[in-house]
């Protein structure tokens, strides 16, 4: 990139992450001992160390903590065992393959975060799922059901805290989007993101 305002966008991987089947956008950040399956990341979103993903698409600006679960892993409730030997036996047996029909309903409960989703240390997200644009979610906080946009997020179960703004602010933000910004304008707005109220910003922006 000739620009010289701008950095490299390659993604930044970590070595010891561990990442399989991933679609990483620009300026994406995987940090140590990360381990991600099947998950689509969205620009400028960061994973700090020891997070995990599975079955998931995560948006652009994302700031997601260390220790983190999304989709963390479900058993089958069900069965006379939730043990893996029912849905991997291949792990312990031969001639025993991994249960498709078990894989399938994983992946079926895809965990969808909006984008600029904050998701703080150690929280869990649960399958199935969508954690909306700008919400937050706190440390150690369990997330067993949507979370509506621009809403912050605490406990377990995880339940409401409060809106981040008043509800014609946050969709004004919402419609904005200036996540999709292209790099130009993004660089110009930064220190308005720094300054200004939402409000503000909207006025000048929108």
């Amino acid at each position: 990139m000739d620009d010289l305002r701008f950095t490299d966008p390659e993604p930044r991987i970590h070595p010891t992450a561990d990442l399989k089947t991933c679609r990483l956008g620009r300026y994406t950040a995987i940090a140590e001992r990360v381990v991600l399956r099947e998950v689509t990341v969205g620009d400028f979103t960061y994973f700090e160390r020891q997070a995990e993903g599975i079955y998931a698409s995560i948006g652009k600006f994302c700031s997601i903590a260390a220790n983190t679960r999304i989709n963390a892993l479900e058993h089958p409730l069900e069965r006379i065992t939730t043990h893996k030997v029912s849905y991997r036996p291949n792990e312990y047996f031969r001639y025993r393959g991994i249960d498709a029909e078990f894989l399938e309903r994983r992946r079926r409960k895809h965990v969808t975060v909006g984008n600029d989703v904050w998701i703080g240390h150690g929280a869990v997200i649960l399958p199935g799922v969508t954690v909306g644009d700008g919400s937050v979610v706190g440390a150690n906080a369990v997330v067993t059901r949507d979370v509506a946009p621009y809403t912050i997020v605490a406990g377990a179960p995880a339940r409401a805290i409060r809106s981040r703004f008043a509800p014609e602010v946050a969709e004004r933000l919402r419609a904005l989007e200036w996540w999709n910004w292209p790099l130009e304008r993004l660089f110009e707005a930064v220190p308005d993101m720094q300054t200004l109220s939402a409000e503000d910003f909207l006025t000048k922006w929108a």
